[in-house]
């Protein structure tokens, strides 16, 4: 099971995997922190943290309604500790299609992670730069922050970092549609 959802019933979801958000992500470059710095700490270092993997994986799968099987084909090119079992099952587990997963409505709020786990942005401002200089109140959703903050911070957000690439609300709400439209 492998290379197939282990619920069929979850095999019939229609995802949009767009290449060019695909390569965003991969890239550390979807406009959320919090993903960008796991996922450019895993192109560096081979490795991130079990809660960076879970919230890169749902925004993958949800925020961006990118099949799991690329993002599973992704870190086993790339990390360091991949483990075929290891990383089937937690792909699968978020996207909702496993033997003991999530439910296809656990979407992690990317922001609201990062907030918990990452309160001051350490984590983001060592992975992802050009937020070094962003205030703690907008290092997890800099695309609030006012135009002269964003100078003063040397971070411009579509220039310097870019805007998010989905707006979260409206994306749950999209997984959300596309899973529920499945047949049981």
């Amino acid at each position: 099971m492998r290379r197939a959802a282990f619920r069929p019933r979850l095999l019939n979801i229609t995802w949009r995997n767009d290449p060019a958000e695909f390569t965003a992500w991969t890239d550390g470059r979807t406009g959320y922190p919090v993903v960008d710095a796991a996922m450019r700490q895993l192109n560096t270092c081979g490795w991130m943290h079990n809660r960076g993997r879970m919230i890169t994986a749902s925004f993958l799968t949800k925020d961006l309604l990118v099949n799991w099987r690329w993002g599973e084909r992704y870190f086993m090119q790339h990390l360091i500790d991949g483990d075929p079992a290891a990383n089937n099952g937690g792909w699968q587990w978020t996207a909702g299609s496993g033997a003991d997963a999530a439910p296809f409505f656990r979407i992690f709020n990317p922001t609201l992670q990062a907030l918990k786990f990452d309160p001051q942005g350490a984590y983001v401002r060592k992975w992802v730069p050009e937020l070094a200089l962003v205030p703690d109140e907008y290092i997890h959703e800099p695309w609030k922050m006012p135009l002269p903050l964003q100078r003063q911070a040397n971070c411009r957000m579509g220039r310097d970092y870019p805007a998010p690439l989905v707006d979260h609300a409206a994306a749950r709400q999209r997984a959300l549609n596309a899973y529920g439209h499945i047949g049981d």
